[in-house]
């Protein structure tokens, strides 16, 4: 029992490891990525994020970290998730096909040059993929987090961070690692902005 459970493990550990060393060229984009959500952040801009699944959760852990803090505290950042309203969510799925249920919300919340990030293991999902493509027509710069490429998802976002691994769930597990480093990065790049959170523009304009 105990060795195999021990065989499990390392073979889990082993997966993630090999998946490390190419996964360290992800530094680069997620300081450009931190850096760009940070200016749309503090400007009065929203970040849209979602997934399935497990991807779900990382999508609400990312905008629980911007709308509370990671760290430091600092002023509430702008971050829906689009898993998480339960009501909208059935609402959607029921009246419209559960395909619709991220691409009509981000029809109603995203602005155009919002942010919309989408995670997903396998890149296929369709709804994920319907939700892309309101972004994009509505003017949304639509990122992806993926697993290997090539994938339909990361062929239709703007910019992609694909982690390669065969396994969902080291993707998964590095897609945390990349929530926690791309909020890392938004705090880093907020000091070095000229406009602050507490002043900024109403998305819509001026009031």
């Amino acid at each position: 029992m105990g060795g195999s459970q021990v065989s499990v493990l390392d073979s889990h550990l082993a997966g993630l490891a090999s998946a490390l060393v190419p996964y360290r060229q992800a530094g680069r984009k997620l300081s450009r990525w931190g850096h760009d959500l940070a200016r749309l952040l503090v400007g009065g801009g929203r970040l849209l994020v979602a997934g399935n699944g497990g991807s779900a959760a990382e999508a609400q852990h990312l905008a629980a970290e911007l709308v509370g803090k990671l760290r430091d505290d600092r002023p509430a950042l702008s971050a829906i998730a689009l898993t998480a309203e339960t009501s909208s969510l059935t609402a959607i799925s029921n009246d419209f096909g559960y395909d619709e249920v991220f691409a009509r919300q981000v029809r109603a919340h995203g602005r155009q040059g919002d942010i919309l990030l989408l995670l997903s293991t396998s890149g296929c999902s369709t709804n994920l993929l319907a939700a892309a493509e309101a972004g994009a027509q509505r003017g949304l710069r639509v990122l992806g987090m993926t697993g290997p490429t090539p994938n339909p998802l990361a062929e239709v976002c703007a910019d992609v961070l694909a982690v390669p691994s065969p396994d969902p769930q080291v993707v998964q597990e590095l897609h945390l690692v990349s929530v926690h480093v791309l909020c890392e990065y938004v705090d880093l790049a907020l000091p070095s902005l000229s406009a602050s959170p507490w002043k900024a523009v109403p998305v819509g304009g001026m009031t």
